[in-house]
């Protein structure tokens, strides 16, 4: 019985630190298939963040630069965002909102949240990208939508497909 008592101290503290956050670096590169963009005809929500935190205070240089560079118009890719940054991951979803571009009324060229939860070796993600198109007094006037769920690898590449977009993503723990 004694024996019993310490085994159950001993998980009580050692549980906590098995499902604490842990520190990741997360990559994303969108891209889009050469051609004329799809847009949709449902631009982008004004709360397209959601909620989602900003990386502006976590962003990271990026490695993955030579797989971006093959996304080139000479081999019928442009690559529209390219960000890396550091994000706490656990089990419950945290969220990164993603943006480049001037903002014009809330809006930006590119925009979207990235939601991303922990499950052991393995992370759930849930993109949610807009690209945006905008007319000459900088309105938004239309977007192509990508929204994808799908779970990953630690430490893999990882394509997103989705018609005339896709994205790539690697997260690794530091």
């Amino acid at each position: 019985m004694r024996a019993f008592r310490h085994f159950t101290l001993l998980l009580c503290l050692l549980a906590p630190s098995a499902f604490a956050d842990a520190l990741y670096q997360i990559e994303v590169i969108v891209f889009r298939q050469a051609g004329q963009p799809v847009v949709a005809s449902q631009p982008a929500p004004d709360d397209w963040a959601l909620g989602a935190q900003p990386i502006s205070a976590s962003e990271r240089p990026v490695a993955l630069t030579e797989v971006a560079d093959k996304l080139n118009p000479g081999s019928g890719y442009q690559v529209l965002l390219h960000k890396g940054w550091t994000q706490s991951l656990g089990a419950v979803p945290s969220k990164a909102a993603l943006s480049i571009g001037n903002e014009q009324f809330g809006h930006y060229p590119v925009e979207g949240a990235i939601g991303l939860t922990l499950l052991e070796r393995l992370v759930d993600i849930d993109a949610n990208i807009w690209v945006n198109q905008f007319d000459a007094d900088g309105l938004l006037t239309g977007s192509e939508h990508m929204k994808q769920r799908t779970r990953l690898k630690n430490g893999e590449l990882t394509y997103l497909d989705h018609g005339s977009l896709g994205m790539l993503v690697k997260i690794q723990p530091l």
